[in-house]
Formats: structure tokens, C-alpha cells, sequence
């Protein structure tokens, strides 16, 4: 077998390769597309409203959550400051 043989053999497989992942995409395509389709026409793609609405927060806000929190820091760094010293 010479190399011009085997330069022929390996494009022949190079593009049934490349021709089968193509057409393998193609019928994806056309898979996912048809499914779609389906979806919408049993209006199985509107939001039933199953998620629960948030309820309206009673407890402190978020800028009184974050002051809080950075307060609490400050103290902590500040504690371990006082003691690394010790």
C-alpha cells in the first residue's frame, strides 16, 4: 500500500466520520426542535405559579443586616488585637 493509497483511505474515513457526527447533530437539531414544538402546543411551557411568592420581610432590613454584621467584625478584630497581645 503506498502513501498516496492511505493519504485516500484516511480522508475517505476523515469525512464518513465527520459526515456521520453532522448528520447525527442535524437529527438533534430536529429532535430537540419537534420536542419543543410539542411542548408549546400542550402548554406544558407556562409557569404554573408552583414557586411560592416571597413574603414581605418583617425583620430588619438589609443595609441594618450589613451594619450589624460589620459591627460585629469591628469587634472580633478588635477583641483579637487587644489579646494577641497579652
Amino acid at each position: 500500500m503506498t502513501i498516496a493509497e492511505m493519504l485516500g483511505q484516511s480522508g475517505a474515513l476523515t469525512m464518513l466520520g465527520m459526515g456521520i457526527v453532522f448528520g447525527f447533530l442535524i437529527i438533534l437539531i430536529i429532535a430537540v426542535t419537534l420536542v419543543g414544538k410539542i411542548i408549546r402546543a400542550l402548554g406544558l411551557d407556562k409557569n404554573t405559579g408552583a414557586l411560592p411568592k416571597p413574603a414581605a420581610s418583617t425583620g430588619p432590613s438589609a443595609a441594618a443586616k450589613s451594619a450589624a454584621v460589620t459591627a460585629a467584625i469591628t469587634a472580633a478584630v478588635t477583641e483579637y488585637r487587644k489579646n494577641e497581645g497579652k
